[in-house]
């Protein structure tokens, strides 16, 4: 039997269930999420090697004539304090003019990757100190893991593909490489420019289709990581739901508060009708309050017998009229007045109970 009671706990412990929505917001709380660094790489470097591919042109005649204006203009100056600040302060505007477009459409490109992967998302956790990060015992099992071998891997493949690419691009335009020594500068500047941009361009397609296949993998991951025991989900339940105990203790601390003070107003009602052994109901007539009678306790059993205790202790009337104990009970709550069909019962007992306390 102990075995059998080991076996099961380790059944219960073994993670097998799919992560609650719950779970799954804790873990993107966290920042845990299925996200693949290579698609970041891959889409940010497509988007600034095609806006090179646009605009490399206006660049490249950006920053020739910086030079130009550098040894046609700056080198005929003296070198004064003024001249030399004034120098540096126009290469830097013009190297600001032509690095932040880039820069922006960097920061764009990432954002973007990031958005297609996981939505958006903003989290300080990740970044929060934490001793198990620097644990040695740790880090060499990290380094010795499957997933590490994974990225060994997946390094491997991509280090090849990207190099095959760049490879095959340069032996399809050896030919226009060997002819540069008979063409002019500008025109080898040019050539060697468009040859990196569609290096780039491939490359980081490569890196894309490269990417989806580890984007998958990072979710495959991710869904093993956050998967639950039995146990976790049942413990989960109760933290949502509230435990049954404590739930069934505070119901029952409620229904004795209630009962307390359901007791505290029979001492003010006129009459308590009962159905001797089963039923009582307490009913008050205020008229500043209501045109009819009004429940001001009810109960079955026990509950009943309490109300008489009180109502004896209290010289409150009892009148014992079964019919209309058990009708009143099912009929009315506590704090409602009486429906009409029950008027005329209602009023010659409490007629009953007038004459008696004026022959009193």
């Amino acid at each position: 039997m102990e075995l059998l009671r080991l076996d099961l706990q380790y059944f219960n412990q073994e993670k097998t269930e799919k992560a609650t929505p719950k779970k799954r917001q804790d873990s993107r709380r966290k920042g845990q999420v299925a996200k693949s660094q290579d698609v970041n790489t891959a889409i940010l470097l497509f988007c600034v090697f095609v806006f090179l591919f646009v605009f490399g042109s206006y660049m490249g005649e950006t920053l020739t004539g910086i030079y130009t204006h550098a040894f046609t203009e700056f080198i005929h100056w003296d070198v004064t304090e003024s001249n030399v600040e004034q120098v540096f302060s126009q290469m830097t505007i013009e190297a600001v003019k032509i690095i932040l477009p880039v820069m922006i459409v960097a920061i764009v490109g990432a954002l973007i990757s990031n958005y297609m992967q996981i939505g958006f998302l903003f989290t300080g956790e990740p970044l929060k100190f934490d001793l198990k990060k620097i644990d040695p015992l740790k880090g060499i099992k990290r380094i010795f893991s499957a997933r590490a071998l994974v990225e060994f891997l997946k390094s491997l493949l991509k280090i090849t593909s990207v190099g095959a690419v760049c490879f095959g691009i340069i032996w399809m335009n050896k030919d226009d490489m060997m002819m540069l020594s008979q063409k002019t500068v500008f025109e080898s500047i040019n050539f060697f420019g468009q040859l990196t941009i569609i290096i780039g361009v491939a490359a980081s397609l490569m890196l894309m289709m490269i990417s989806v296949i580890d984007y998958l993998y990072q979710r495959y991951d991710h869904e093993k990581n956050i998967k639950m025991s039995k146990q976790d989900v049942k413990d989960e339940h109760k933290n949502i739901e509230g435990d049954p105990l404590i739930k069934s203790r505070i119901k029952e601390r409620q229904r004795q508060m209630a009962q307390q003070r359901m007791m505290s107003e029979v001492p003010s009602a006129d009459v308590v009708i009962t159905n001797p052994t089963h039923y009582s109901i307490a009913l008050k007539y205020d008229e500043s309050k209501s045109d009819a009678p009004f429940v001001v306790a009810k109960g079955v059993d026990y509950v009943a017998l309490k109300i008489r205790e009180v109502a004896k202790a209290n010289n409150v009337v009892q009148v014992e009229n079964r019919p209309l104990a058990r009708g009143l009970y099912q009929a009315v709550e506590i704090g409602e007045v009486i429906p009409e069909d029950f008027y005329q019962q209602v009023a010659e007992v409490l007629a009953y109970v007038y004459k008696l306390e004026q022959q009193a």
